[in-house]
């Protein structure tokens, strides 16, 4: 009987589950029985967790299912188990980074979303796989080893979020949390066909992220249909006092967002996306979909955005100059790995970080340790948020014209691993599609449109003006109704 109880949870969407679980016909302990059998049976091959709270999570269980059962939960998804991209901070478990430099950190706080969560009922499960202080495209970079995807376990999962979409994908969670620094969610919920999105700048808290780009970073949903990704996102907004970036915006519902009709919006599709570099199966799969929203109503035409080209070297010499600063704090002293033979303080910083440190995150800190430095910092790093301040001009004169950008979220579908990290170059220009939205603090959503000829999901890019998510969701939204198109992990 629990068995059957156990596949009818699985079956279910997020908003779905949390309906049965504040109907009475589920309970809270079988939604997260079902996730830890999950984890248990496909988590071996995939590693898409760090860490696994099974304690904790089925202590919390009993804790939501009393709040339920009194009345005193009746959030739209509460009950439902999550997973955390192991960069967000999550009071008394570990967060690592997916870094040696901080395996054994253990937070003494929440990150506000964490809160957010917590109030709105749901069971955090653990912690997700990630490349290695979010710096990477594949989640090969983790110190725990790279994450593979469900789809094809010969292929990465995309990154840096790879761990939370391929969790996702496969059905080990209904929904999971990442964070998308120049495209970190978008670029995985591709790889791993599912939806992922990356709200405005502002628009969540990022308190208690842990930083590597603070003008870039934001945390988002990731799920397997649109639905939950809007519910999530209306978990996770909001302004906070802790946050000095955070915004107030005028409207949290974006449930209400989820409607089949896109009639009157303006679509515009970039014709510099669609040049040399991206796979022809790609293309097409984004061209049938533009084709799906222009049937639906949606006025649909290529158009010109300049400066595209610059996106790649303006984004990776800030974001590094950023992250450059961001990682001074992990010196051995503090909290973290030690070296444990030094000389001296200097002898001990250095030791701590070439032991703690991977290569990934060396290059990137050495990087913008040079474009910040005398000599080179008007040349580089002044320069790159001249382009940065063009690139955003660009996207405002696109959306006088159009409401939303359709654009590919990756030039290929997911590589194999072991393909990438023997040219970083490489990896950095698989960012192409994705890194603007984060410079010019653009919202994005990713949502699944096909397959390639291998069967490795093709995931379709659309890009708003700054706060207009419901627009976004609402034509995903329609997207996904009208062509059937939702994770099949599930």
């Amino acid at each position: 009987m629990l068995q059957e109880v156990l596949m009818l949870t699985a079956s279910k969407t997020a908003a779905e589950l949390s309906a049965d679980i504040r109907a009475g016909r589920t309970r809270v302990a079988d939604a997260v029985r079902q996730s830890l059998q999950q984890i248990r049976e496909k988590d071996q091959d995939i590693h898409a967790f760090i860490t696994v709270d099974e304690e904790g999570a089925m202590k919390r269980a009993e804790e939501v299912q009393k709040a339920i059962d009194d009345g005193s939960l009746k959030g739209p998804l509460a009950g439902v188990p999550i997973a955390i991209k192991d960069n967000i901070c999550t009071r008394g478990l570990l967060t690592t980074c997916a870094s040696h430099i901080l395996d054994n950190f253990v937070p003494t706080y929440d990150a506000e979303v964490i809160t957010k969560l917590h109030d709105a009922g749901m069971i955090i499960i653990g912690k997700t796989n990630m490349d290695e202080f979010a710096m990477g495209s594949t989640t090969e970079t983790s110190f725990f080893g790279p994450t593979r995807n469900p789809a094809d376990l010969d292929h990465v999962p995309g990154g840096s979020s790879g761990g939370s979409c391929a969790a996702v994908a496969s059905g080990e969670v209904s929904m999971a949390l990442g964070s998308d620094t120049g495209g970190s969610i978008r670029q995985p919920s591709s790889y791993c066909g599912v939806v992922g999105m990356k709200p405005t700048y502002g628009a969540v808290s990022r308190y208690g992220l842990i930083a590597y780009g603070s003008s870039l970073d934001q945390i988002g949903p990731i799920a397997g249909n649109v639905s939950d990704a809007a519910a999530l996102l209306q978990v996770i907004a909001g302004p906070d006092k802790k946050d000095s970036t955070s915004a107030k915006l005028d409207d949290y519902d974006f449930m209400s967002a989820l409607r089949e009709d896109v009639r009157g919006l303006k679509i515009g599709i970039p014709v510099e996306y669609f040049g040399d570099g991206l796979e022809p199966e790609i293309a097409s799969a984004i061209r049938k979909a533009g084709d799906v929203l222009a049937a639906a109503g949606a006025e649909v035409e290529d158009f010109h955005l300049d400066l595209i080209d610059y996106a790649i070297p303006a984004y990776y010499v800030i974001a590094c100059a950023e992250a450059s600063s961001n990682l001074e704090r992990f010196d051995g002293v503090k909290y973290g790995y030690r070296a444990e033979n030094y000389e001296d303080l200097n002898d001990l910083y250095k030791k701590t970080r070439t032991e703690g440190f991977g290569d990934e995150v060396k290059r990137r800190i050495m990087l913008g340790s040079f474009v910040l430095s005398s000599g080179y910092y008007d040349a580089y790093y002044l320069k790159a948020l001249r382009v940065k301040n063009l690139i955003k001009q660009s996207f405002n004169k696109a959306f006088e014209k159009y409401d939303i950008i359709l654009a590919p979220a990756a030039p290929t579908t997911a590589p194999k691993i072991g393909s990438s990290l023997s040219d970083p170059l490489k990896m950095y220009l698989s960012d192409i599609y994705t890194v603007s939205v984060n410079l010019c603090g653009l919202p994005g959503i990713t949502v699944p449109v096909g397959r390639d000829g291998a069967g490795l999901p093709i995931g379709m890019q659309m890009i708003g003006d700054c706060f207009r998510e419901k627009t976004l969701l609402r034509a995903a939204y329609t997207y996904e109704q009208a062509s059937g198109s939702t994770s099949e992990g599930r």
